[in-house]
């Protein structure tokens, strides 16, 4: 497991975000304190006004002769007393490499979504509703892959949903296509907190599960939506801008396949006008695809 001093900045500040989402706003206990369960000191009795003769010195007693100090008891459920809990899996190497095998173990997208709802070496998965992955291909050969899953896809469990879903419904009918006729999934399979965009491990460690979810499925036409998704699987260096309107390779192991990008349905809501270059991204799929 990673420590503090080994994350990247933007990878601290991720962790530092997800803690906050869940809910941590104190790191001083492992357990929350009941402040009222906790009985507060008697103040001392006050001395007596008339004079006292004070008692006859006596020798002080030295460091061996000395009561220990008493030890105050620590309140139930402090930091004290509670049970360490474990702490948060952070993607490292190790994490990657396990990732890759149990997509790789995969024979079948049934199998393959399994393996991913039981995974547990991403911080995601702890704090998603629901796992989106393929359940099948789909027979006319058409795949598409958006970025990762906001609140509402979480929600309703399933990949562009609420008013980014309605507008790609609008984007497939425009092509003369529905939901109904292709594969639609998510390059990451869990809700990132707060919608922020995954950071470079969650990315990394998410890879082998979209990229076998792609080799199972053996699309014949792909689209990917999205800066996102774009950058992940064609070229981490260039933006959907570089990448949208031409077809691109993407190889998987021994097997390659043609993809096409465009802009996805929240950037096309963010930035309205332009719609007119995913228009054109579209046709061209539209062209591809007949």
């Amino acid at each position: 497991m990673m420590t503090a001093e080994q994350l990247a900045a933007e990878e601290l500040a991720a962790l530092m975000h997800f803690y906050a989402d869940s809910g941590v706003d104190i790191l001083c206990e492992d357990l929350p304190v009941d402040l009222t369960a906790l009985k507060p000191e008697q103040p001392a009795p006050a001395a007596p006004r008339h004079r006292q003769v004070p008692p006859a010195r006596q020798p002080e007693a030295t460091e061996a002769q000395r009561p220990p100090a008493p030890q105050r008891a620590a309140p139930q459920g402090s930091a004290a007393s509670a049970i360490p809990s474990d702490p948060a899996t952070i993607p490292d190497d190790r994490a990657i490499a396990d990732a890759r095998f149990a997509a790789e173990s995969a024979r079948s997208l049934g199998e393959l979504k399994q393996a991913l709802s039981s995974f547990a070496s991403c911080n995601l998965r702890h704090n998603a509703r629901s796992t989106i992955c393929l359940d099948a291909a789909a027979p006319s050969g058409i795949m598409m892959i958006c970025g990762f899953p906001n609140g509402d896809d979480d929600r309703a469990g399933a990949a562009l949903s609420g008013r980014a879903g309605q507008l790609f419904d609008a984007m497939l009918a425009a092509i003369g296509l529905s939901r109904e006729n292709i594969a639609l999934t998510t390059a990451i399979p869990w809700r990132t907190p707060g919608d922020r965009s995954p950071t470079m491990s969650e990315a990394e460690i998410c890879r082998p599960f979209i990229e076998r979810q792609i080799a199972l499925a053996e699309p014949k036409h792909l689209l990917l939506l999205g800066n996102f998704a774009s950058r992940l699987l064609i070229d981490r260096d260039k933006t959907v801008f570089d990448l949208r309107g031409e077809l691109r390779d993407i190889t998987i192991g021994s097997m390659k396949f043609r993809a096409l990008a465009t802009l996805a349905p929240s950037e096309l809501l963010a930035a309205p006008t332009n719609k007119k270059l995913a228009w054109r991204d579209l046709q061209r799929f539209q062209s591809e695809i007949a």
